[in-house]
């Protein structure tokens, strides 16, 4: 089960976020159907330190002006959007990077959910 932290859909401004992201690594179709396919995907759970470990990227500090902002919401009771990801050989995170690393730092063995496809 999801930690309370979190809202049980992503909002709808992650996926425009996700797809411009996912855009400078993938051709713009491909892009477009990951998007779509995370949309219809069902929200999943995994540990904040199994995502990072996945991904391959860097723990941000909570000096990170994002991080920490995301902190403060979840110390002061207000909901975070589940993370978007694709599978792959790194882990992508198309969404979320910063919400995954404010959740590590306040126990890497909290859950994250997400949309991955």
């Amino acid at each position: 089960m999801a930690d309370p932290a979190w809202k049980h859909d992503p909002e709808d401004h992650d996926f425009p976020a996700a797809l411009d992201y996912l855009e400078l690594i993938l051709p713009r179709g491909e892009a477009n159907r990951v998007v779509e396919e995370l949309r219809q995907a069902t929200t999943a759970i995994k540990k904040a330190k199994d995502i990072l470990r996945a991904s391959g990227l860097p723990l941000l500090g909570q000096d990170n002006v994002h991080v920490k902002s995301n902190i403060e919401k979840v110390q002061a009771g207000k909901k975070l959007s589940p993370v978007l990801l694709v599978r792959g050989r790194p882990l992508i995170v198309a969404d979320g990077y910063h919400r995954i690393c404010a959740i590590y730092a306040l126990s890497e063995d909290l859950e994250v959910p997400c949309r991955l496809v």
